[in-house]
């Protein structure tokens, strides 16, 4: 019997290995190679979770993490599968409290044996083992260095986090790193067009899913709540009939801000995977049209397959015009330009990308995103909305982009303007500018 638990204990861990091996080896982002494995994965609820815990907290801890592997192996690069089990090991002695330290090291050795790294076997256990044994010591050294190196102690380019102690200073900067460590909640917004919040709710409590109503400025109440507990939601009926859309509330303040209202014709110009230009067609109660535009065909599909689900019959896709258009044939009553920017605002959902960005592509960026409201402008009608929406804290992308946009086509006045801080708000970071295309005189 101890024998099977074990083993059963096990195999999230040797699922995350697998995926945080792949990550080392690919291009791909680590959220999708971990959705590969658990859709395939005939574990456990509470093994999955364990699962995703291990693979996120081992990326998002990545940086300390390796700075403790460098103090035991004088800074000798190791094989990126001995690195993988490292990382992996002491992420759950210092950082996973319910796991004990002797099941850490054990079950992490096992793992790497059944990865091939039998020889090393040695080495990595006496690594973890090692600090297994200075446990009180390096925390009190984790603790320190977050007032000697808070980038290096909450694991996060120090690059990102020198213009973000300039902006907001050392406390604000320090609830934002706290704040992008932390696992990421889960919320569903409430599809009016088939249900409402008392019938969800009920459907949900019969699907075994815990929640709590969520309540916002911006958002109406009723319609945002956060899922506690849940089985895998693809598996869920009321996912399966569209009764509802996993969305982070931050994203909902754009559209808020853009007011579709039923019969007129829309423009969502970023609208992949869909969830801004859905909740479009909701408040427009299923009436007018939403055209949802994005690069790549591909990306299309997301929203066909999303709108489909949703029982939404108003949008239209088709690829963005890459030319500006002098005088378009149709002219939009709203338009909503949700752009591709660094995603600064959201390193705590998608956890691979404080790994990967740059500073030098927020000038790349920023290109692109006025280029992108270039192309707005033309399509839209005298009188009309143009929302600018970024998931950035950057004010390159932000604030500094919409008024160089300004200076450059003065017939846009800029209404308002916010800008939603994770340390504030408590939710994904985000910023909204609402111009308006005046009338000619």
């Amino acid at each position: 019997m101890r024998l099977f638990r074990i083993v059963s204990a096990q195999k999230p861990r040797e699922i995350a290995a697998r995926v945080l091996l792949r990550r080392e080896s690919g291009k791909e982002y680590v959220e999708t190679l971990l959705e590969e494995e658990l859709n395939v994965s005939t574990m456990s609820p509470v093994d999955r979770g364990l699962c995703t815990e291990l693979v996120y907290g081992t990326v998002r801890w990545q940086r300390t993490l390796d700075w403790l592997i460098s103090r035991k192996t004088k800074e000798r690069p190791q094989k990126a599968g001995l690195m993988v089990l490292l990382r992996l090991g002491l992420y759950q002695l210092f950082w996973l409290g319910r796991v004990p330290d002797h099941a850490a090291v054990f079950e992490t050795v096992e793992v790497g044996r059944r990865m091939g790294f039998n020889t090393q076997a040695g080495f990595l256990n006496a690594i973890l083992r090692g600090y297994t044994r200075e446990k009180s010591e390096t925390d009190k050294l984790l603790e320190e260095l977050k007032i000697k190196d808070p980038a290096l102690a909450f694991s996060q380019p120090s690059w990102l986090v020198q213009r973000w102690k300039e902006r907001y200073g050392p406390q604000k900067t320090r609830e934002l790193l706290e704040w992008n460590n932390i696992p990421a909640n889960t919320f569903a917004r409430v599809n009016t067009l088939k249900t409402d919040a008392e019938k969800l709710a009920q459907q949900w409590q019969e699907e075994g899913v815990e929640f709590t109503a969520k309540k916002f400025d911006w958002i109406p109440d009723g319609l945002i709540y956060q899922l506690d507990v849940h089985p895998p939601l693809g598996r869920l009926k009321s996912f399966q009939q569209g009764l509802f859309y996993v969305q982070d509330p931050s994203t909902l303040l754009a559209v808020q801000e853009l007011d579709p209202r039923p019969d007129e014709t829309i423009l969502d110009l970023c609208a992949a995977p869909g969830g801004k230009a859905t909740f479009m067609a909701q408040l427009m109660q299923n009436r007018g049209k939403v055209a949802a535009e994005d690069i790549e065909p591909q990306r299309l599909e997301l929203i066909r397959d999303n709108y489909t689900r949703l029982g939404i019959t108003c949008i239209e896709t088709s690829i963005t015009p890459q030319e500006i258009e002098a005088a378009p044939t149709l002219r939009y009553d709203r338009i909503l330009i949700d752009a591709p920017c660094s995603n600064t605002g959201v390193l705590k959902r998608r956890v691979d990308l404080r790994w990967r960005i740059r500073p030098e592509e927020l000038e790349r960026l920023s290109k692109t995103q006025l280029q992108l409201l270039r192309l707005a402008a033309p399509r839209l009608k005298p009188g009309g909305t143009l929302i600018y929406s970024t998931c950035s804290l950057e004010p390159e992308e932000n604030k500094d982009l919409v008024h160089q946009f300004i200076a450059e086509q003065p017939q846009f006045d800029l209404q308002n303007e916010r800008e939603l801080l994770p340390f504030v708000e408590h939710v994904d970071g985000a910023y909204v500018a609402k111009l308006k295309l005046r009338e000619p005189v």
